[in-house]
């Protein structure tokens, strides 16, 4: 990868989804624009808040998709990534320091 390009695994989206109330939400539903995850695959050479690994939110509308070895991936400049997912620490401390 080049500059500040990402390319992304993204994360197989249900065709339905299911509300917090449990009422199913058919595919065909229009609402209000989501956006995807997916996991980091490679970064360029001057990205830098992202790691290979890391598990990213982005619009699935600004996108470039490409086909390697079978699988659908998705090429990203850093800057069109919202958020970076860190997993759940479980070392029990509580993150005060006195």
């Amino acid at each position: 990868m080049l500059h500040d390009r990402l390319l992304v695994l993204p994360e197989v989206d249900s065709s339905e989804r299911q509300s917090s109330a449990g009422l199913v939400i058919p595919a065909t539903a229009v609402g209000p624009k989501r956006l995807g995850w997916a996991q980091v695959v490679a970064t360029g050479e001057t990205v830098r808040h992202v790691r290979v690994g890391d598990r990213v939110l982005f619009d699935p509308e600004e996108r470039a998709e490409v086909e390697l070895n079978g699988k659908s991936y998705v090429l990203l400049r850093e800057k069109d990534v919202s958020a970076v997912s860190q997993p759940e620490e479980t070392s029990g401390s509580t993150g005060l320091y006195l």
